[in-house]
C-alpha cells in the first residue's frame, strides 16, 4: 500500500558511487547499482536518514513522496538474506566498483603545477605503498580529491618540495590530506608538504593519516610553523 511519507532521495548527478552510504542503512535499503547508489525497494527504507551523514557529496536527502509503507519485518529478512549470501552490509559496496580517479597523471613528479584540475582542489598526497595496505582506498579517500602519489625514499625530496611549492603558489588549494605508511621511509611526506606550504607562503589546512600495515589508520591535524 502506498502512502505519502518521508523517504530517502538520491541525486544521481551528485552521487559518485563511493558506497559509503550502503553500510549506514541497517535495513539494507541501499545498494550500488550501475555505479550509483539506489534504493533497492521503498519498503526497506524507514526514512530516518542515517545514511545521509556518510555521503561525501551531499547526494542524499529526505523528501516526502508517495511510496510503499516501511515494512520492518521485510527489511530484516532482506538484511539476513544479504548476510547469508555473503553480502553483509559491512562490505562496501555490494556491486564491485571501479576507480574513483578523476585525473591523470598521479605521480608527484609528473603533475604540472599549472594543471587545470589543481585549482580549488583538495589534494590527497599518498605514499606509493598506501593503496596496497588500504583495500578501501578508492571508495574511502579518493572521491572528490586530486590524488598525488610518490615515494620520498626513492625520489629526491628537494624535488618534491619544489613541486609542491609551485603547486601551492599557482593554485588555490583548499586542503591537503597526507596518507603515510607507518614505516620511516614514508614519514617524510607530511614534512615535505608543510615545508612547501611555508615556502609558498600559503596556509592550506593539512591532515596527516598514518596507515598501519594491518590497514588500521590514525589521523592528526597539522599546522604550519
Amino acid at each position: 500500500m502506498k502512502v505519502k511519507r518521508k523517504i530517502i532521495h538520491i541525486d544521481e548527478e551528485l552521487c559518485n558511487g563511493c558506497g559509503q552510504c550502503v553500510p549506514a542503512c541497517e535495513e539494507g535499503a541501499l545498494a550500488i547499482i550501475d555505479g550509483k547508489a539506489r534504493v533497492v525497494a521503498d519498503k526497506f527504507c524507514d526514512g530516518l536518514g542515517d545514511c545521509i551523514g556518510e555521503c561525501p557529496t551531499g547526494a542524499l536527502k529526505i523528501i516526502e513522496r508517495e511510496a510503499d509503507e516501511f515494512d520492518e519485518q521485510a527489511a530484516m529478512k532482506h538484511v539476513q538474506a544479504l548476510k547469508n549470501s555473503g553480502c553483509a552490509q559491512a562490505n562496501i559496496p555490494r556491486t564491485q566498483q571501479g576507480s574513483n580517479l578523476s585525473h591523470w597523471p598521479v605521480q608527484i613528479r609528473l603533475i604540472p603545477a599549472h594543471a587545470d584540475f589543481l585549482e580549488k582542489s583538495d589534494l590527497l598526497v599518498a605514499g606509493d605503498c598506501v593503496p596496497v595496505a588500504l583495500p578501501d582506498f578508492h571508495s574511502r579517500f579518493v572521491p572528490g580529491k586530486v590524488v598525488m602519489v610518490g615515494c620520498p625514499k626513492f625520489d629526491p625530496q628537494n624535488e618534491y618540495v619544489e613541486k609542491f611549492a609551485g603547486i601551492f603558489r599557482q593554485n588555490n588549494i583548499q586542503s591537503v590530506t597526507v596518507l603515510e605508511m607507518e614505516v620511516p621511509c614514508c614519514s617524510g611526506l607530511h614534512k615535505i608538504v608543510l615545508q612547501a606550504l611555508k615556502l609558498a607562503h600559503k596556509n592550506s589546512p593539512v591532515k596527516r593519516i598514518i596507515v598501519r600495515r594491518n590497514g588500521q589508520i590514525e589521523e592528526e591535524p597539522l599546522s604550519i610553523f
